[in-house]
């Protein structure tokens, strides 16, 4: 994993969309089946879209139903955070990105194996870098 990264509020409102700041920094959601790439299925690595880091490989995306992208694993479990979320009246356990602190979407017990996995992650929290693309 990279060096943590920290930024401000106001640099992080500079750098990302409106919508990539109600999700990465303030935790929302976009709407199922709405993302650019919830049915993508482009060989690939999945980045974090605030700092980089590289979270999830195309070769564990999986077509979850839910309308999000789905993983069964991140690259390294080290690149993912996780913590209890008790919004909206549930317990459910929120993953972000371990180098920015982004937020990522969440992550339940019912994918498929070898893991038995779902991370289900925003769109709009992700860039997608195809296998034969430069790195950043």
């Amino acid at each position: 994993m990279a060096e943590k990264m920290t930024k401000t509020e106001e640099e992080w409102r500079r750098e990302l969309t409106p919508e990539q700041y109600a999700v990465c920094r303030q935790k929302g959601t976009e709407r199922a089946f709405t993302g650019a790439y919830w049915n993508t299925k482009e060989p690939g690595v999945y980045l974090c879209a605030c700092c980089g880091e590289e979270l999830f490989a195309s070769e564990t995306k999986f077509d979850s139903g839910s309308g999000w992208p789905s993983f069964y694993e991140p690259i390294e479990a080290e690149r993912i955070a996780a913590e209890a979320d008790r919004s909206f009246g549930m317990v459910r356990t929120e993953v972000m990105c371990s180098r920015c602190g982004a937020h990522l979407g969440h992550v339940f017990p019912d994918g498929p194996q070898p893991t038995g996995q779902r991370y289900c992650i925003n769109s709009v929290s992700l860039r997608h870098r195809a296998h034969d693309a430069k790195t950043d």
